[in-house]
């Protein structure tokens, strides 16, 4: 894929999710900026959070406006947070990973969140303020920046999760590089996201809202796994959910996405 093709991609994406932080800042919830060729929206419907598996406690822990249901898997599940850890949240949007994450690290830990959208940023800066409020303590940041070249130094963060975002990049390799870099020695992945069970056919691999939606974007499983062990990764694991069907089926109804797609847990540890 050539640079600008790629930049192209970064900025439907970028678009597209800046228009949903707007219009749900306006109190509008979930926007369809432009209709799919299924007719559907052009990104993923808001999901109730319990379907994802986090607990009832977990949603009422953030501030309103945080959890915009925008994820395809709960990655606190499998990140086993420690206190005092410095986690590290890939396309961290309105904040909801990263919140739930410093309650878990607690104060003698940090968590950052990066996202390339302006006006997901700001939500997720204003929305930290009620946090720190609410825990009694300031320990989470957002940073500006694309999870292909991220603004953090070299083995700095424990834990790297992510929630139904690295699909969205057009450079996953250059994902996984980026996070082996910054983790740790011993630093562990831990990530909730899309990927394909199966080669996608040239319509839907083709159709940019489906892209932007979360679903044409994934990889193959087995490329994902080699993309991670190629970046130096050990004990890679992917875990595909089949159950998560039920909700990838309403992001793009009328269209056979689920032949090909699954949400996953996705795992790895760099070596210490």
């Amino acid at each position: 894929m050539k640079n600008n093709e790629q930049d192209s991609l970064r900025q439907a994406v970028r678009d597209r999710y800046g228009a949903t932080a707007r219009a749900a800042t306006a109190g509008e919830g979930a926007d369809c900026c432009a209709p799919s060729f299924a007719g559907g929206c052009c990104a993923p419907v808001p999901i109730q959070s319990t379907l994802l598996g986090y607990s009832e406690a977990e949603t009422a822990a953030v501030p309103e406006g945080a959890n915009l249901g925008l994820g395809c898997g709960n990655p606190q599940a499998i990140a086993a947070l420690k206190p005092g850890e410095t986690v590290l949240d890939l396309g961290s949007g309105a904040g909801f990973d990263c919140f739930l994450a410093s309650r878990q690290v607690g104060e003698t830990g940090r968590v950052i969140g990066v996202d390339m959208t302006p006006e997901m940023l700001t939500k997720a800066r204003n929305n930290a303020e009620a946090h720190a409020e609410a825990v009694g303590h300031r320990n989470v940041e957002f940073r500006l920046g694309e999870i292909e070249n991220l603004p953090l130094a070299d083995g700095s963060v424990d834990v790297i999760i992510s929630n139904c975002v690295i699909n969205l990049s057009p450079e996953k390799a250059r994902v996984f590089a980026e996070a082996f870099r910054v983790l740790k020695p011993g630093g562990r992945l831990a990530i909730s996201d899309i990927v394909a069970t199966a080669e996608l056919p040239d319509d839907l691999r083709s159709d940019l809202s489906l892209f932007t939606g979360c679903m044409a974007g994934a990889a193959r499983i087995e490329v994902l796994e080699q993309m991670l062990k190629g970046a130096g990764f050990d004990q890679v694991s992917v875990s595909p959910k089949d159950e998560s069907r039920d909700f990838i089926r309403d992001w793009a109804p009328g269209t056979p996405v689920t032949d090909y797609l699954v949400s996953a847990s996705i795992e790895a540890i760099k070596p210490g």
